[in-house]
């Protein structure tokens, strides 16, 4: 964004927005070059006749997501196999946050993909549509919720009993108690959770347009190369300790132990060592009605970002 590192050949023209704006208008309209995007989302193209966009082993955004999933207090859900049952909200199905969380409730817990009935729409505001159409087996049951209603609200309420999401809702601030997260000490279970199998969950990557990337098919590495430079560079800065990068007390003891957990490049980008989580996710996405068929994790990006040169 500030020029700082500048992909070889490409003069970008940097658009600074949410990620749910920039979602929604590249694959409603494919109006970007180049955009971040919801590894759900994408991987749920690559089912199109002709796929429209290729992906580069890049991942802005990752994040554990057991802190994700919040219940009504009063439903009493207060272990994972509660949830069975109940009616959970979720802002899209196809988004990738709830992709990895019900499939971690599937995997560590045994609560599976049609053990409960979900809401859609909007988490703060009413109308929030799928962007992409969805096509489930009968078996998965997801519901609409009505066009003035909110799930924030909704959960608050006791008219759905969890959420699935991505944002934490307002009502877990402003409803005195009355929401709540499943798991309130998150931080132990997921470190628990990465020290048993390894992932560090994968919420985004970053596509080409496909006429792009066919005209110009250097530009993926290109992009890649900035990309783990600029990583690169936010690692030595996170761990600068003459003025902290990042508005945090203990920045550079949280980069200590992650580093200490999880090794030293922790936010790994690349697909090698990246594959198993991918794997895990594309089996999550097929298990979930998702994808038509279970994808391997090679099929997914520009072959020209799995391998290098070497002197």
């Amino acid at each position: 964004m500030d020029r700082t590192v500048a992909p070889d050949g490409i003069d970008l023209v940097y658009l600074n927005m949410p990620v749910e704006e920039t979602f929604f208008r590249m694959l409603r309209h494919r109006e970007f070059d180049i955009a971040e995007m919801s590894l759900s989302s994408y991987v749920m193209s690559c089912f199109a006749e002709t796929r429209p966009f290729v992906a580069i082993p890049v991942f802005p955004s990752r994040y554990f997501r057991h802190s994700s999933i919040y219940v009504n207090a009063a439903a009493g859900i207060r272990e994972p196999k509660d949830l069975i049952g109940k009616r959970v909200g979720t802002p899209e199905y196809q988004m990738t946050a709830p992709v990895w969380i019900r499939g971690i409730l599937s995997d560590e817990y045994g609560v599976k993909v049609d053990d409960v009935t979900y809401y859609a729409g909007g988490e703060e505001q009413p109308n929030r549509p799928e962007k992409l159409p969805l096509d489930l087996p009968s078996h998965i049951r997801v519901n609409r919720i009505g066009p003035t209603q909110t799930l924030s609200a909704r959960l608050r309420d006791g008219e759905i009993d969890a959420l699935y999401t991505a944002r934490k809702p307002s009502s877990y601030e402003e409803s005195a108690g009355r929401v709540r997260r499943l798991f309130e000490n998150f931080v132990e279970i997921e470190r628990s959770y990465f020290k048993r199998t390894g992932i560090f969950p994968i919420m985004h990557t970053i596509v080409i347009r496909r006429e792009v990337y066919e005209a110009h098919r250097w530009i993926a590495q290109s992009l890649y190369k900035a990309f783990a430079e600029a990583q690169s560079r936010v690692y030595r800065e996170l761990e600068e300790t003459a003025a902290l990068k990042v508005m945090l007390p203990w920045l550079n003891a949280h980069v200590e132990e992650a580093r200490r957990l999880m090794g030293d490049d922790y936010w790994s980008y690349g697909f090698k060592q990246n594959r198993e989580t991918l794997e895990t996710f594309l089996r999550y996405s097929y298990e979930q009605g998702l994808s038509k068929r279970k994808l391997c994790a090679e099929e997914i990006f520009a072959p020209e970002t799995m391998e290098s040169f070497v002197i």
